[in-house]
């Protein structure tokens, strides 16, 4: 037998209507969806462009009214110096170097041994903070003891470790250690301990073992944790290099700061301070470029746009 046929109806005017009037509008909803998206990336290019020129013209204003007070004798020029004998200072140094040597050697001086001190403590803090944070017999064992080394005044120990170590890169490098293990420590611990029970449950009935559980759940989980932390913690690394330098070194800013505090060269002294907020502002900017990289998958919170 032949196949039966079923005649479709035509469809109506109405109906031809219709689906046009649908399609339209969901056209209409997607073209308004997208002018919308434009609309929020044009307004939030807009609020970075205001901030920054806002930024900018602040440091302007400071600086000059800084050089305004000093060469009208509101504030000491000797002691206060100004920021075009500061300017002439850091060009100096970058074109005819420093009594130490040549300026950019002093720089890298100083991020080597705040790098290096930077990394252990890192490496350091982030092992025993998620080894406390998982084993809690072994937290309970030496917390105390944390809690007592971390109540430390840190900077104290530089000249202990100029003792032990000598005037070498050594000391700068533990000064650096000391005080970055702990914050460090302190938010791979907490984020050890604030790891989603559900998901290590899950883990578990999956056949996790607690080293499968530890590097593929706990670790993951407290990461943001951790690079929270990094983000203070090379300031506090360039600041123990600095404070070692200071009290004896062969090399660095900090013994550039030393010898221009010693001759009352009050431009050399800023000068090092604005050279090493350079160095932080661009580690930072580093760390926030690796951060935004590896977070790519997290939402934007409202308001956190910079």
């Amino acid at each position: 037998m032949p196949p039966e046929t079923v005649a479709v109806p035509p469809a109506t005017g109405a109906g031809k209507g219709k689906g046009r009037a649908v399609r339209t509008g969901a056209a209409a909803d997607g073209g308004g969806g997208g002018e919308r998206t434009q609309a929020r990336a044009r307004a939030a290019r807009n609020h970075r462009i205001v901030v920054q020129g806002a930024r900018v013209l602040l440091l302007v204003a400071l600086i000059g009214l800084w050089e305004w007070m000093a060469r009208s004798a509101v504030i000491d020029p000797f002691n206060f110096s100004m920021p075009s004998k500061i300017w002439d200072q850091m060009r100096q140094w970058a074109l005819h170097g420093t009594p130490q040597g040549s300026l950019w050697e002093q720089i890298w001086y100083t991020l080597y041994e705040a790098l290096l001190g930077w990394i252990i403590g890192v490496i350091g803090g982030v092992v025993l903070g998620i080894a406390l944070g998982r084993i809690r017999f072994l937290a309970e064992v030496l917390g105390p003891y944390i809690k007592v080394l971390n109540a430390l005044p840190r900077i104290v120990l530089a000249p202990i470790f100029l003792i032990w170590f000598g005037l070498g890169p050594a000391s700068k490098i533990a000064s650096a250690v000391v005080l970055v293990f702990f914050p460090v420590f302190f938010n791979a611990f907490q984020g050890a301990r604030e790891v989603d029970r559900n998901l290590v449950s899950n883990a578990r009935i999956l056949g996790a073992s607690n080293r499968q559980v530890t590097l593929q759940v706990v670790i993951p989980s407290a990461t943001s944790w951790i690079f929270t932390s990094l983000h203070v913690s090379f300031g506090f690394a360039l600041i123990g290099a600095i404070v070692g330098e200071y009290i004896g070194a062969t090399k660095g800013l900090g013994l550039l700061v030393s010898a221009s505090q010693g001759t009352f060269n009050a431009a050399g002294v800023y000068a090092a301070m604005v050279i090493l907020a350079v160095v932080a502002l661009l580690a930072e900017g580093l760390l926030s470029f690796l951060e935004k990289r590896l977070f790519r998958w997290k939402p934007v919170e409202a308001g956190a746009e910079r």
